[in-house]
């Protein structure tokens, strides 16, 4: 009783009297959670050799700039990475290979970065390959306290298999593979059982911070960024401006300050554009010359539907936006956090190194449109809210395999998020390729050859010959044949047996 007498004494002389028309009124400390810094290295010289971090942006937008440029200079080695891609040549992470500073990377993709292929090779490097929506989910998962989740993607592929290299001896051997996933099956469809990620640094660029430590992004170069900065024992942001709070409005807030522990403003920034590209008359439409390619991309901007959600991979699946009736309303969605996406910028000086797709290539951004991160962006994937994926392929087999991301023995870029988008059976799956490859050897098997990005996810090919229904089931049935064609035409170039329907009809085109 004395202790609950004494309690109450305290609390009378911390906390004002509530009067009539009044607000009791509680009294915090200004004080800002994060750290503030000036120089870079200041805020990263307590990493230590060995020391796991992540690393965020997309391609090169949206990166670190001041805080890598800071790592060349601590000379801090031994590092694991966790990053979406590997940067360029001579930029982003790069720079930190260059100096042999890190012994791992968990990325999704390496595109055409030649040191890290030579290093990755020689047995230098130890490099794993993720799908990139299931990195942004291991990694918001790792933020989030969920220690490991069931996922669609990549069922049936080398991911779920195991024996991808990760490292090779210096005599070429693999010296360390990747393991099994574990699967069930939910609903009758199989999961695989993936681990959170987490780190002892996050690395993060940001646009704004304002003095409390809330932190916001600059169009499309939140990507990574968001989760990653969830993610960590200590996150560091820089930005490239530090304002008052109140500066922006509490619910324009992107991260909140719990998650920020340092902040800096960089100095300056080379914002590298990987892909700059601009919008010319001739974008718009194929050459006329190249007849394979418009017939498939004509052929192929018919499965366009007015409301209709998409993902374009880059190419012919991407050109056929191009002709989308001026009728119909589709959103077209990017993997790195865009919704409504539009086309090239004009001019170069209206190119913005903040706002790129998912092939690093500048665009524009509709009415309407949106940015988000690229947890967000693979959970509208995964979660089937896309009606429509079109990509390409190099194989796709009689019941709707899918292989797009290796050709074994040469160079390996990385499956990107090609895994996630085909992981929904929510969502159509179109693929868009021509009938054979420069050997004129059938793309369209009984079995693919090389290792897959999906089993049995594909609804339709496209070809410049015909197009094909498949069923996951019944396998291949022939709708579509391009005119002068026969189907025995069509038998002698595919690799695989199939059905032809009783309504086949000439292959279609979309009209100017």
């Amino acid at each position: 009783m004395a202790a609950l007498q004494r309690l109450g004494l305290s609390l009378r002389h911390s906390v004002p009297a509530c009067r009539s028309g009044n607000f009791c009124r509680f009294v915090t400390s200004a004080r800002a959670r994060a750290k503030f810094y000036t120089d870079p290295v200041e805020a990263v010289k307590d990493i230590s050799d060995g020391a796991k971090i992540m690393v965020g942006g997309f391609g090169v937008c949206g990166i670190p700039e001041n805080l890598i440029g800071a790592l060349l200079k601590t000379r801090v080695k031994d590092l694991t990475v966790i990053s979406s891609n590997v940067g360029m040549d001579n930029f982003g992470l790069s720079l930190l290979m260059g100096t042999k500073q890190i012994t791992r990377i968990i990325c999704s993709y390496v595109g055409e970065n030649v040191l890290c292929e030579q290093q990755f090779l020689a047995g230098e490097l130890e490099l794993e390959m993720t799908p990139q929506g299931t990195l942004a989910e291991r990694i918001r998962a790792g933020g989030a306290g969920v220690p490991a989740f069931y996922t669609p993607t990549a069922y049936g592929t080398l991911v779920q298999e195991g024996g991808a290299p990760i490292r090779y001896d210096h005599d070429g051997h693999i010296a360390i593979m990747s393991q099994p996933r574990e699967v069930r099956e939910f609903q009758g469809q199989h999961y695989l059982l993936e681990h959170a990620i987490t780190a002892q640094f996050a690395l993060v660029k940001g646009w704004k911070a304002d003095r409390a430590g809330n932190v916001i992004f600059r169009k499309s170069a939140r990507n990574f960024n968001v989760p990653m900065c969830k993610a960590a024992e200590t996150s560091v942001v820089e930005v490239e401006e530090i304002v008052d709070v109140g500066s922006f409005a509490p619910e324009d807030i992107h991260v909140p300050h719990i998650y920020v522990d340092r902040v800096i403003q960089g100095e300056k920034y080379e914002k590298v554009i990987e892909h700059l590209t601009i919008r010319k008359d001739e974008d718009g439409k194929a050459r006329s010359s190249d007849d394979k390619r418009i017939r498939i991309i004509k052929r192929a901007a018919l499965e366009f539907e007015d409301g209709m959600y998409a993902n374009l991979g880059i190419g012919i699946p991407l050109l056929a936006s191009n002709y989308i009736s001026p009728n119909l309303t589709v959103h077209l969605h990017s993997e790195n956090g865009i919704l409504g996406l539009g086309p090239f910028p004009l001019k170069e000086d209206e190119a913005d190194a903040d706002l790129i797709n998912a092939g690093k290539q500048t665009v524009t951004i509709r009415p309407g449109g949106c940015f988000f991160s690229s947890d967000d962006s693979f959970a509208m994937i995964r979660g089937g809210h896309l009606h429509l994926t079109m990509l390409g392929a190099m194989q796709v087999s009689r019941y709707g395999d899918l292989a797009n991301w290796m050709i074994p023995g040469k160079k390996v870029k990385g499956m990107g998020g090609a895994m996630d988008l085909v992981s929904s059976v929510k969502t159509r799956v179109v693929v868009t390729m021509e009938h054979c490859n420069k050997a004129n050897e059938p793309k369209i098997l009984e079995k693919c050859t090389m290792p897959l990005t999906g089993k049995r996810c594909v609804d339709r090919i496209i070809t410049e010959k015909a197009v094909f229904d498949v069923h996951r089931k019944k396998g291949l049935m022939l709708v579509e044949l391009w005119e002068g064609l026969t189907v025995e035409d069509i038998r002698k170039s595919t690799g695989s047996t199939f059905t032809v329907s009783p309504d086949v009809r000439p292959m279609q085109q979309v009209t100017p």
